[in-house]
């Protein structure tokens, strides 16, 4: 047996709860913790040696999330009403996608944002375009 495979045998016990994909919220409680604390050993250093664990329970971490906790996908004017919440704005304070009936029109569905629209709103909330498409 090798040098590598004796120490990994020895330590296994200890290091065995975070070398594991997260099968229950406990384990991913438990993943979720260590990360934190890994990362404020690592800081910014991608250098860092415990850099490699990092990585493989980030990657645990992030597809346990997507797969119980998936992000719901929202269209162009979903974004818009809640930036124009977020913002305190009222249709009419949107002039670069036209008159408030036309704003009225896209909230309601009635009509589509248009490309012209699209990029005027991503200067506007300086945001990427692809945020309203």
């Amino acid at each position: 047996m090798s040098v590598l495979i004796e120490q990994v045998v020895e330590h296994w016990q200890f290091v065995s709860p975070l070398l594991r994909k997260p099968k229950t919220e406990a384990d991913y409680d438990v993943l979720v913790e260590a990360l934190d604390e890994l990362l404020d050993i690592v800081g910014e250093n991608e250098a860092h040696p415990l850099m490699g664990v990092v990585d493989i329970i980030g990657d645990w971490v992030e597809a346990y999330d997507l797969e119980h906790w998936p992000i719901p996908e929202v269209s162009g004017v979903d974004v818009l009403r809640s930036m124009m919440q977020e913002h305190g704005l009222t249709q009419s304070d949107l002039p670069g996608v036209g008159a408030q009936s036309v704003v009225s029109e896209i909230l309601s569905g009635k009509r589509q944002l248009n490309v012209r629209q699209i990029r005027w709103l991503a200067e506007f909330f300086k945001v990427p375009v692809d945020m309203f498409i």
